[in-house]
């Protein structure tokens, strides 16, 4: 196999992994494991945050925004994302097993800021809506704006 094949087929993988973008925003499938779940056999309260961060990483990681190479200094500086405010519904448990959709759009974005819609759905019920909002610092915890450029990424989304 050719080393630009081998490149194909490895960047065809990731973004497999990373789910898929959609007319307003992005779509990820993720299974319900036994390591998920509590006492009870329900999916623990806690772990709704994982896949929701999931669902927002590979969202980001679509659109060309990666974490690491902000921390890199890619900008200039090192930059990392940090949540400032997180709401949730929670409106039905997952159970072992299940395959969950977690959806997630831009809802608004400004400056420092963005705010995400997101839904953790088990076929068309809907388990979690959130709304999640992050900001960007620096390695001394000052907020940074966005690049004018991440902004249009993201705008489709808002279109929406």
């Amino acid at each position: 196999m050719s080393e630009n094949n081998s490149s194909s087929l490895i960047a065809a993988s990731a973004t497999g992994l990373a789910g898929e973008l959609t007319e307003s925003g992005h779509r990820l499938h993720a299974r319900v494991y036994y390591a998920d779940t509590d006492f009870s056999g329900l999916v623990y309260h806690a772990r709704y945050l994982e896949f929701l961060e999931r669902g927002r990483t590979d969202y980001l990681r679509l659109l060309g925004v990666h974490h690491t190479e902000l921390a890199g200094g890619i900008l200039g500086e090192s930059i990392v994302w940090v949540v400032r405010r997180m709401e949730i519904d929670f409106k039905s448990a997952a159970r072992i097993d299940d395959v969950l959709t977690i959806e997630t759009r831009t809802a608004e974005i400004s400056g420092a800021r963005v705010r995400m819609a997101q839904s953790i759905r088990r076929g068309k019920d809907l388990l979690i809506a959130a709304t999640v909002e992050a900001a960007m610092i620096n390695g001394a915890g000052r907020p940074r704006r966005f690049p004018s450029e991440w902004i249009s990424l993201f705008q489709p989304a808002l279109q929406k």
